[in-house]
């Protein structure tokens, strides 16, 4: 009882931030369930996949395949480099919990200021960085499946490569990768709360507010100029997305 009256502040607004990060992703499940390309990740997936049927129905555009899944690859491998100086610069931070734990509350009007507290801060910070350099290790695992499996033609693949298969790979790859740079984006409020628990609810409703203007792909009023009736072109079919791989 007395642990929780000591840090109740900082539990409620850990609280209220995961509530408000849960709330905005339940928001955007309900949005892709209606519309698979309503979020830019959606608009991706369907990207990856028609790139990958492309260059598999092309043989001629193989160059530039490796091309591209290489410069995928060195985004990713720098992002999980990056993950690794922050975790090791995260371990060096825990081991001062006792000399600035109390400094670094000095702005803050509430919230406790001991060593276990802040070291449950960091803590929780380094799984965050943990989780990014796991996901983008992933997505260079995955991509490095890809750059063998698009350059196999359509008429000679096994059912395992045929172009939605690959496809599904290479959209695995952009997954990890967003849940890698997700995981950056968290790391914003988490830092904050080693300031003060207010710290984190301001900067977990900052977050989200960001994410929506981030996630939303351009509505159609926006992406075709407004043209006279005359000349405004038909529109172009919408191809379907399966709803799980716009996420």
């Amino acid at each position: 009882m007395h642990w929780f009256l000591e840090f109740k502040t900082d539990a409620a607004a850990l609280g209220i931030s995961c509530a408000l990060v849960v709330a905005y992703y339940y928001f955007l499940l309900r949005q892709l369930r209606r519309n698979p390309t309503y979020t830019i990740h959606g608009v991706n997936a369907l990207a990856r996949r028609l790139w990958v049927e492309n260059i598999m129905r092309n043989p001629s555009k193989d160059v530039m395949a490796v091309q591209t899944l290489r410069n995928f690859v060195m985004g990713a491998s720098l992002m999980a480099s990056t993950a690794a100086l922050l975790i090791i610069g995260t371990l060096t931070l825990s081991g001062q919990a006792e000399h600035i734990a109390g400094s670094w509350h000095a702005l803050s009007p509430a919230g406790a200021h001991s060593a276990e507290l802040w070291t449950l801060k960091v803590l929780f910070l380094l799984v965050d960085f943990m989780v990014a350099f796991f996901a983008f290790a992933m997505s260079v695992r995955l991509a490095n499946h890809v750059v063998f499996m698009v350059n196999v033609p359509e008429h000679d693949a096994h059912h395992n490569l045929a172009p939605r298969a690959v496809a599904r790979r290479l959209h695995r790859a952009g997954n990890m990768f967003s849940i890698g740079m997700r995981a950056f984006f968290f790391a914003i409020p988490l830092v904050f709360w080693l300031f003060g628990p207010y710290y984190l609810l301001a900067s977990a409703m900052g977050l989200v507010v960001a994410l929506y203007r981030l996630d939303r792909s351009e509505p159609a009023e926006i992406q075709e100029p407004a043209l006279a009736p005359a000349s405004r072109p038909r529109k172009t079919p919408v191809i379907p997305l399966p709803a799980k791989y716009a996420k």
